[in-house]
């Protein structure tokens, strides 16, 4: 704050009173000692606590269209993201789950009675994320085998879609999301709107590989086109 004070020539209280101001009209996302611009290129390699503060009602609405297609005693795999946090809470009514996940903070999100078993992925921890890159694979404790696993739903966060498909800004993350959609049954992709129409540096899927987009509007139409092509069921609030 003191170099945009040094610039624009005003004192710091002038600064941080004008980022508030800034903040409470959604324009930018207030940090510690600064700001974030809420525009996706720029919150890309931001911090998961970031994060947390953008598109925060949209993420909602997809949090609860996606526990609408969960069934209970169902198998799920969550990947990293804030909008599969959204998705852990709104399972708080479910019961029976058994869900894999490579996100971190999902055991302190979901609801105890929510589910029966929780097994969270190894690998490298990505602390921007706040969750693991690896194989999704568990070892057998005897002898080391790993065990194939699949489930009934996956409910994969994407960094953007357009019509070459989902893609995010991270490969090992891209990997990761790619193997939980290999191994399920069906695929939910959730993907805010601001997220459609654009693309990342590494592809997750092309379109077809998915069954749903869960996403807060409608699609523009030539993303729509291309999603109906795929066979991918739009689903909005």
């Amino acid at each position: 704050m003191t170099d945009l004070a040094e610039h624009f020539g005003v004192s710091i209280d002038t600064v941080r009173r004008d980022l508030d101001q800034l903040h409470r009209e959604g324009a930018l996302i207030r940090t510690h000692g600064g700001a974030v611009s809420t525009v996706e290129g720029g919150m890309r390699d931001k911090g998961i606590d970031v994060r947390l503060q953008v598109q925060v009602d949209e993420k909602e609405k997809i949090a609860r269209l996606a526990a609408e297609m969960v069934d209970d005693g169902a198998v799920i795999m969550l990947n990293a993201g804030t909008t599969t946090l959204a998705v852990a809470r709104a399972l708080r009514g479910h019961r029976d789950l058994t869900i894999a996940t490579n996100n971190l903070r999902i055991p302190a999100e979901v609801s105890p009675s929510a589910f029966r078993d929780l097994y969270v992925f190894g690998g490298a921890v990505r602390t921007i994320t706040q969750a693991t890159t690896g194989p999704v694979t568990f070892t057998m404790t005897a002898g080391g085998r790993e065990v194939d696993i699949r489930c009934d739903l996956a409910l994969v966060a994407v960094g953007a879609v357009d019509a070459s498909g989902y893609s995010t800004s991270n490969l090992g993350d891209a990997t990761m999301m790619a193997e939980m959609i290999q191994r399920a049954e069906r695929t939910a992709i959730l993907a805010d709107s601001s997220k459609l129409g654009r693309r990342l540096f590494a592809q997750v899927a092309p379109l077809d590989e998915a069954d749903y987009l869960i996403t807060d509007a409608p699609p523009p139409p030539d993303l729509a086109a291309a999603l109906a092509e795929a066979d991918v069921t739009v689903t909005t609030p």
